[in-house]
Formats: C-alpha cells, sequence, structure tokens
C-alpha cells in the first residue's frame, strides 16, 4: 500500500475513533443530566405526595381511630386527579404490602414495593414494553397505619432522544468523515509530492539520464531531502563523467602505447630480419645494428618511464631540506659541453622541501622537452625565484614551436604528443610531462604551462619552503627513487 493510503486510512480510523467516543460520550451525558434532573423532579413529587397524604389522612372525621381502607382509596383518587396533568400515577399499599389504590396506567411491577425501607425513599427505572418509568416508594404513616406509596412517571422521551441523539450524531460523524477524508486525501497528496518527485527521479537516473534532477517543492525535511537528493545526482553524474573520461583516457593510452611499441619494433624486426637473410657490407651492417640498438634503447626508455609513473602514483615521500644550488648545478653538469649548449641558467639561492631525487628527474624532462620543441642552436632559460609566501618558483621557458590553446590540457596525458613526427625522430614517446604531473603531486604542487604557438613555451612549478607538508615513505620506494635516478632520462 502507498504511504499517500496509508496515511490516509490512519487518519479516518483515528477520525471516527474519536469522534464515535466523543459522541458516545456527549450523548451519554446529556441523558444521564436528564435523567437524573427527572429522578429528582419525582423524588419531589414523592415526598410532596406523602405530605399531601399525611395532611389529608388528618382531615378525616374521626369516627375511626384507624384510617380505613375507604378513606386511603378517596385520598389516592384525589391525589390521582391532582397529578393527571403531570402524567403521574400512584399506588397505595397497606401493611401486608397489599394494594389498596391504584391508578389505571400504573405498572404491574411489584419489585420496589418489596424493597421499600423504613424511614427512606427509594427509586428503579422500570420497562414496560417501549415505555420506561421511574418508580418511586416511600413509607406514610397516617392514623397509626403504616402505608406504602408508590409514584410512576412516563420518562420513554428521555430515551427516545437519547436514541435521536445517537442516530443523529451517527449521521454528522459520518459527513464529517467524508469531509475531512476529502481534505486530509488533498493534504496528503500535497505532503507526499516530493516523495513521488524523488521517485521519479530515482527512475530516471536508474535509466541513465543522470542530469535528471527533482523539483523542490517544501522547505520542510523533505525539501531538504530534494535538496541533498540533487546534490547526491550531482556529485553521481560527475563521477560518472570522471569514470568515462578516466576509460576513454585508458584507451587512448592503451592505443598509443600500442602505436608507440608497434614503430620500434618494425624497425627492430626489420633490421634484425635484413642481418640475418642478407650478408651486409661494414657501414649497413653497422647502421642495422644501430637502428636496432636506438629503438631498443627507445623501447627501453620508454619502460622505464612508465614504471616510473605507476609506481610514482603509489608512493608517499619523504621532504627533506635540499639547497636550489644543487639543482642547478646538476642541469648545468647535464647539459655542458653537449649538442644542446643552449641552456641558460639563472637562480636564486634558497631552501626547498622535497624530494631531491624526483625533482631532478622533473627539471631534467622539462629542459629536455624544451630542447626538443626549439630549433637547431636553440635557447632554453631555467630560472628559479623566492616568492614571498616562502615558496620557489621554478621555470622552464623556451623559444620554440610552442603549444596550440586547444592542446594544452592534453599534453599532460601519457603517450600524448603534439607534434608526433617531431616527437618520435627525437625519441620521444609522451611520458616526459605525465611523470612530471605524478611527481609534483606527490610535492602538493602542479605544472603551470603558458604557450604560444610559434613563439614558445613558458613552464612553471612552485616547490614549498617549508616543511608542513613532510611526508613519510617505505624503504621499498626510497629505493625506487634512487634507481629510478640511475636508469636516466
Amino acid at each position: 500500500m502507498k504511504l499517500l493510503y496509508k496515511i490516509l486510512l490512519c487518519t479516518i480510523i483515528i477520525m471516527a475513533a474519536a469522534f464515535g467516543l466523543s459522541g458516545y460520550f456527549f450523548v451519554n451525558f446529556v441523558f444521564e443530566t436528564a435523567l437524573n434532573r427527572e429522578i429528582a423532579q419525582a423524588l419531589d413529587d414523592s415526598n410532596i405526595l406523602q405530605f399531601a397524604f399525611e395532611t389529608a389522612a388528618l382531615n378525616v372525621p374521626t369516627k375511626y381511630n384507624v384510617l380505613q381502607d375507604i378513606a386511603v382509596e378517596q385520598i389516592g383518587s384525589r391525589l390521582e386527579r391532582s397529578g393527571k396533568l403531570t402524567g403521574r400515577c400512584l399506588r397505595l399499599s397497606g401493611e401486608e404490602r397489599k394494594v389498596l389504590y391504584v391508578s389505571d396506567d400504573f405498572p404491574q411491577d411489584t419489585c420496589l414495593l418489596a424493597q421499600i425501607p423504613e424511614n427512606a425513599r427509594t427509586w428503579q427505572v422500570v420497562r414496560n414494553g417501549d415505555h420506561y418509568y421511574i418508580h418511586t416508594g416511600i413509607r406514610v404513616n397516617a392514623l397509626n397505619r403504616m402505608l406504602y406509596l408508590e409514584t410512576s412517571e412516563d420518562i420513554t422521551e428521555i430515551f427516545e432522544e437519547r436514541t435521536m441523539g445517537f442516530s443523529v450524531y451517527r449521521r454528522v460523524t459520518l459527513a464529517m468523515l467524508l469531509c475531512s477524508s476529502a481534505v486530509m486525501l488533498l493534504l496528503c497528496i500535497w505532503l507526499t509530492k516530493p516523495i513521488r518527485l524523488l521517485t521519479r527521479a530515482t527512475r530516471k537516473m536508474a535509466e541513465g539520464d543522470y542530469a535528471y534532477r527533482a523539483r523542490q517543492v517544501s522547505g520542510d525535511e523533505l525539501g531538504q531531502l530534494t535538496m541533498d537528493f540533487n546534490h547526491m545526482a550531482k556529485v553521481l553524474e560527475d563521477t560518472f563523467g570522471e569514470l568515462k573520461e578516466e576509460i576513454r583516457a585508458r584507451e587512448d593510452f592503451i592505443a598509443a602505447f600500442a602505436h608507440e611499441l608497434k614503430t620500434p619494433l618494425t624497425s627492430i624486426i626489420g633490421y634484425a630480419d635484413l642481418l640475418r637473410s642478407r650478408k651486409l657490407d661494414e657501414e649497413k651492417h653497422f647502421l642495422s645494428a644501430n637502428y636496432i640498438y636506438t629503438e631498443g634503447k627507445r623501447l627501453e626508455n620508454m619502460s622505464f618511464r612508465l614504471l616510473d609513473i605507476i609506481v610514482t602514483k603509489r608512493e608517499t615521500i619523504d621532504l627533506q631540506p635540499v639547497e636550489t644550488r644543487v639543482l642547478f648545478d646538476y642541469l648545468e653538469d647535464m647539459f655542458s659541453g653537449k649538442e644542446k649548449s643552449g641552456l641558460k641558467v639563472s637562480y636564486e639561492e634558497g631552501t626547498i622541501y622535497a624530494e631531491v631525487n624526483l625533482l631532478k628527474s622533473v627539471l631534467l624532462n622539462l629542459v629536455d622537452n624544451a630542447f626538443k620543441a626549439s630549433m637547431e642552436e636553440g635557447v632554453v632559460e631555467v630560472s628559479g625565484h623566492k616568492q614571498e609566501n616562502g615558496e620557489y618558483i621554478f621555470k622552464v621557458k623556451d623559444y620554440g614551436v610552442g603549444i596550440p590553446e586547444e592542446e594544452l590540457k592534453k599534453v599532460t596525458e601519457a603517450f600524448y604528443m603534439v607534434d608526433k613526427s617531431r616527437s618520435r625522430s627525437k625519441n620521444g614517446a609522451g611520458l616526459g610531462l605525465a611523470l612530471c604531473v605524478e611527481i609534483l603531486r606527490l610535492h602538493h604542487s602542479e605544472l603551470k604551462i603558458e604557450s604560444k604557438l610559434g613563439e614558445g613555451t613558458c613552464i612553471s612549478f612552485m616547490i614549498s619552503g617549508t616543511s608542513t607538508n613532510c611526508q613519510k615513505v617505505s624503504g621499498r620506494d626510497r629505493v625506487f627513487q634512487t634507481q629510478g635516478m640511475k636508469r636516466g632520462n
């Protein structure tokens, strides 16, 4: 059963019980009040009749010392005539409870007569057919005789009013229940509307429409629940979007990785087959072996870079104080005396907190990429400066081909290369920046890339000059860091 109908049914049951009980007690209260009033009136009338009977007995001629039965009948007749207008009947009985006078309409019941006590009044309600009577009894002492005076008044009207009251109240209760049910139905529909909207939104999301949102129609707890549901839906939508993007990136990664493997393997297999199938002169033999060696080194370098990226994503590092001079001296030593002699280094000395080997790998990759993007005899500028907030900024700038604006967000993806032919010609695999991103993530930093097509590129990142972000690293990861630097970039 739906919540709407449960609320409506429970409300109707509670209202019916409340109306029924209140009606029962109200009608009974009115009835008992009227009945007690009639009983009190009947007892007062009984006292008046007792006084009237005793007075009338004193006026009987004193011919006899004892009140005669005929005199009792005469007095009873006069008392009955005086009470005709009130509908009162009476009965007079002697000492032996033998009836001496009785009205024509007096009930035949004699139970009360046998129970009349001395010096006290008694009463009871008697039912005779469809009529109800108040029956009272009292002892009367008149002229040395102890008589019993009983009265009877018809109170059927009170019982009929009670029956009519119950009937009217049942009809009123039924009408009120119908009206209240209609009103409660509308209220329940209004109150449960947020639930229906949430149910519809849940079904839409189950069908794959993650952009659907439930409409908020109230500001109460259900309205807050709707807001929370919509927030949850937004988080789920963002999560699904990220998962789709991650799946796409993985598919692109696998496709690019397969392609990058195919190119050197094709060269290796081709030249190996050439060496195997025919005898070559010394120069061609050397060139073929050199191609195999070069492509093999490219595969080795690519596998090392991939391993570095995978392990870097899983590790934590122990940040230690490092003099910036050590890093820049390392770069000058790596590129001095080589064909890439256009390196210009300028820096301010300072102390940063980093893992020195990993940070060397970042700078080495950035400088190497800058030379690959530059023309022959191109200049690459590396600089370092302290910031007012205590951080140290590194910049690597070249004046090469630059990166199109639409490509800037993709250059840090593994295997992504802006100019694939140019990168492959210089043994590039598109893994350097991806590795830099992961290393800087461990240092709570990130790459900032600024580039203009045909004018060059400037890549910068900041490293903290305080030790507040230090993290511990396991022994296995420390071995990886030192070994990774021994493998080279």
